[in-house]
């Protein structure tokens, strides 16, 4: 007999869609349209036949062989993508199916572990049933690491010399349009045109425009209970949750301070994004630059403007700001290169001139998941420390992943706010102020969190999050759009506050601006009593930080690739003070134009007063002690991404009095003089002070495309990857390859220069003749130098062109005397390359009798659905009851049984009426055969 399955409801979760992963061939994942927040049904702890947890399957065979994990509803939309793990052990992110319940992950013959070890994931929690709820419970502090800083207040920072936060002179007036709706590549439904402004009343001359973009939410809700949906169009009874209203208080701080403010609506994208292979950042930056592109038109012709421009001062769109929140944040940055650097036109919404001038981004809790910043527009990430949903703080990538691509000009800051979560930024999306359902995104359970849970000392409550929010946005508009170095130290290191952002501690460290590149571990380096360590490899929690950590870090966020070259830091571990770790340049380096050396150091969480005396030794051997710097770790726990970089300087004086050349730096000297501890050099820079001009430089563009092919029926064809160089300039990227195979990454750099002939890259497809899923054969490309990225992934896509096999239940009755098996025997039509599965629902019967709950094994019925057999009520009436069989790849059939029991009353012949639901490769449900079983009275 070929077992069923049960499922059972388990806590509601938040969850997104799509990222690349490593390890993965699909192309990418799809989220529930109709996803409801009510909760989601998942597999018990049971296991199946084949070793792995209820709810888990694998399926094919070599590059076919797929991973795949089953809800039986769908699971809610959300910002963060969904991962499968092996314990710590990153496999990949699935590709979803369009009802939101099914999750498969490509894996060739690669190994999964212990089956007991698998995980489904978003963010910080676990989907599946065996441990839903946090992924890893609060554990004690990790190895080296002290309690206490949680605790205790943390030393306030000095106030800077001006406050942005401070409401400016302007009395501001509020107003919505609506627009006909577009169409953008790649959606099948038209993308709704609507916006909320907030501007400054009686403000003279054109004022400066800041663009606001909500993040990837449900779309719909019905007002009744915790209702919410991923549908686009909203269906009859719902209405869209105004999500593009959330940012109003962040709108009327800047109006007053004289910015012309719009914030969108996406719902439409958010709806549809499922399908993109990139997530939708692509639809996002379309949709921004139709916004924009209207606001240049009514600039230049406000008679055609809707009522709430017209009473608006002219908006300036040379000066533009774009905010974006969570997906939101992925899409403005996208905007913001297509702007400079233009997509190619079948990829894009927008086709028309570009008739403004972005000055800077401010992006919140950001997506990155092609971790593809554009380098040369300015930018400041907020990184919420209690982010429940992009919970490893991936948008540290739009600082990090700018080192060394461009001039290296632009101001990149990551501002780490401690107690934040993702959710509270917008008010629509935060409990007790949102019109729809809305939550907590850190969500804590039975397992609080002596971080993240409400009420904790490190906590924000949402009014504080959300005034320290405004004040940053306001920080960055001042800064990047006004020009008002004065603001700079908020962002950049320097290690100022704002008071109007209240009590939240806020902690920031910068690349670009006036920083020269001194000691960078991805640069020709090595290493004396350290480890030069890789950021991102196949056992991505272990990448530089080992085992037994508490915590992760934003700065070793994973990548498409399972191994990445060239990511690397330099990591510290001693016992005893004084140990020397010196970091060599290959050639001499010049920081001679700087006044300060600046580096980016980590410190475990919740660690203590860990110093370090630093010293600079030239080409000749000069060397000298520039000080002693000392570092607190940052609140944490086991579900925080709390290993985080902290800006510390020290003067160069001490060396130059030493007669220590700056032209020609040879090696840089750490000496930690607490007893014992760990730490992390990310990189090393001469600093000086100011905000020096950007202008962006001619950099190549690349976008990698995806070709879609019959598999075949014998043999084996060669096609080539769609590779698109464009802009201006060449450039240097990294190509990895999937290996379809094993899932592995393999990379090469690669010059691309505009106008040459693209990089080439072949991928093999091999023809069978029987069903299986579509294989993906993935081609990924990152930034290395003077170049931009924009699609960062694609490939060949082997389209399956083998018919489904059809399923068959014999006998349609069957029969059975109590206390006998009802069996039947479910046959495919023809063999499969892929498991063939099917839920079995129980319907009602509409004449005679239906076999009841008292009818059939009790263990049965309670490992099938859960409930007790008493009081006695025929089996279609039983909520939450639910069958699965499965026909393994290979094999055309599989038994089905009903145990019954016998009660040796005498009673007329009871029926039990079973419907299948067989799912195509897409996740779609179809109606499959009926069939019905008969219990008698023994003879």
């Amino acid at each position: 007999m070929f077992r069923v399955r049960r499922t059972g409801v388990v806590a509601a979760v938040l969850l997104a869609a799509l990222a690349g992963s490593p390890g993965s061939t699909q192309a990418h994942q799809n989220t529930a349209g109709s996803a409801r927040s009510a909760g989601l049904a998942s597999t018990t702890d049971a296991v199946d036949p084949g070793g792995l947890p209820a709810g888990w399957s694998l399926t094919g065979e070599g590059a076919a062989r797929q991973l795949v994990w089953r809800s039986d509803k769908p699971v809610p939309i959300s910002d963060a993508g969904v991962a499968f793990y092996s314990g710590d052990r990153f496999l990949g992110r699935p590709v979803g199916s369009s009802d939101g319940r099914s999750f498969r992950l490509a894996l060739g013959p690669a190994s999964l572990g212990k089956p007991s070890d698998l995980q489904a994931r978003t963010g910080e929690r676990r989907l599946d049933a065996a441990g839903a709820g946090a992924v890893r419970p609060t554990a004690p502090d990790g190895p080296g690491e002290r309690p206490g800083l949680s605790g205790r207040p943390a030393t306030r920072l000095p106030v800077n010399a001006v406050d942005p936060g401070k409401p400016g002179p302007y009395r501001t007036a509020t107003g919505d349009y609506e627009l006909p709706s577009v169409r953008l590549p790649g959606l099948p439904e038209r993308v709704e045109m609507r916006a909320v402004v907030v501007a400054p009343v009686n403000a003279r001359g054109h004022r400066p425009l800041a663009l606001f973009l909500h993040g990837r939410h449900a779309t719909c809700y019905t007002g009744h209970g915790n209702d919410t949906g991923g549908e686009w169009p909203c269906p009859a009874g719902s209405r869209p949750i105004p999500s593009y209203r959330g940012y109003l208080a962040d709108q009327k701080l800047l109006a007053s301070q004289g910015y012309v403010t719009v914030s969108i609506a996406a719902n439409g994208i958010n709806g549809q994004d499922y399908a993109a292979e990139d997530g939708g950042a692509q639809a996002r930056s379309s949709l921004v630059r139709q916004h924009l592109a209207r606001w240049a038109s009514w600039s230049a012709g406000p008679a055609t403007a809707p009522p709430i421009v017209r009473r608006s001062a002219p908006a300036d769109l040379s000066r533009v700001l774009l905010v974006g929140h969570s997906r939101g944040g992925e899409g403005v940055n996208r905007a913001a290169m297509d702007s400079l650097y233009p997509a190619p036109a079948d990829q894009d919404g927008y086709r028309g001139p570009v008739r403004w001038h972005i000055r800077g981004t401010v992006l919140i809790g950001p997506t990155i998941f092609g971790q593809n910043p554009a380098p040369d527009v300015p930018s400041a990430t907020i990184l919420p420390g209690c982010d429940g949903d992009v919970s490893d703080l991936q948008g540290q990538m739009y600082v990090d992943a700018t080192r060394g691509v461009s001039r290296g000009a632009a101001l990149h800051s990551a501002v780490y706010m401690v107690g934040a979560d993702h959710n509270f930024f917008n008010s629509e999306w935060t409990p007790g102020q949102a019109q729809a359902p809305a939550e907590d995104d850190f969500w804590t359970g039975d397992q609080p969190d002596r971080v993240c849970s409400p009420g904790t000392a490190t906590r924000l409550t949402a009014r504080r999050q959300q005034t320290a929010g405004a004040t940053y946005i306001a920080a960055a508009a001042r800064l990047f759009v006004a020009g008002d170095d004065r603001v700079r130290p908020l962002l950049d290191g320097s290690g100022r506050r704002a008071p109007s952002a209240g009590p939240a501690r806020v902690l920031t460290h910068a690349v670009g601006g006036r920083r020269t590149p001194a000691f960078l571990p991805d640069r020709q380096v090595s290493v004396d009593g350290g480890t030069l360590c890789e950021e991102v490899t196949e056992v991505v929690s272990a990448a530089c930080l080992g085992s037994g950590r508490s915590g992760v870090s934003p700065h070793f966020a994973p990548w498409a690739a399972s191994r990445e070259p060239g990511r690397r830091a330099v990591a510290l571990r001693w016992t005893a003070a004084g140990s020397t770790v010196r970091i060599r340049s290959e050639r001499p380096v010049s920081i001679a134009d700087s006044r300060v050396l600046a580096m980016r150091l980590i410190v475990p969480p919740n660690t203590r007063d860990t110093r370090f005396d630093i010293g600079l030794t030239d080409a000749a051997g000069h060397r000298a002690t520039l000080g002693r710097v000392r570092l607190d770790g940052l609140p944490g726990t086991d579900r925080t991404a709390s290993y985080w970089g902290q800006e510390v300087r020290l003067p160069l004086a001490a060396a130059i009095r030493a007669g220590v050349d700056p032209h020609r730096l040879k090696s840089l000297e750490i000496v930690p003089r607490t007893r014992s501890g760990q730490a992390f050099l990310l990189d090393a820079w001469g600093w000086r002070a100011g905000t020096p001009e950007v202008r962006a430089a001619d950099l190549a563009r690349v976008d990698v495309g995806r070709l879609t092919v019959d598999e075949g029926d014998t043999g084996s064809r060669t096609y080539h990857v769609p590779v698109q160089v464009t802009g201006h300039g060449n450039g240097t990227v990294r190509l990895f390859v999937a290996d379809p195979d094993t899932g592995r990454t393999t990379s090469r750099e690669v010059t691309v220069r505009a106008g040459d002939p693209a990089p080439d890259v072949r991928v093999e497809v091999r023809g069978d003749e029987r069903y299986g899923y579509d294989v993906s054969h993935d081609v990924f490309v990152k930034a290395v130098h003077g170049a931009v990225i924009g699609a960062y992934r694609g490939g060949v896509t082997a389209r399956n062109d083998d018919p489904m096999p059809t399923f068959k239940v014999t006998p349609p009755s069957a029969r059975a005397a109590e206390g006998r098996k009802l069996t039947w025997r479910v046959a495919l039509s023809a063999p499969a390359d892929v498991d063939m599965q099917s839920d079995i629902a129980v319907v009602r019967v509409t004449g005679g009798h239906e076999l009841s709950t008292t009818d059939v094994d009790p263990q049965w019925l309670r490992n099938m659905s859960g409930k007790e057999p008493l009081p006695s009520r025929p089996l279609s009436q039983v909520n939450g009851f639910f069958l699965f069989v499965g026909i393994p790849a290979g094999r055309t059939s599989a038994e089905f049984t009903v145990p019954t029991v016998r009660d040796r009353l005498a009673e007329p012949e009871e029926t039990v009426r079973l419907r299948m639901t067989v799912y195509d490769e897409t996740g779609r449900p179809h109606d499959g055969p009926e069939f019905t079983g008969t219990v008698h009275d023994p003879a």
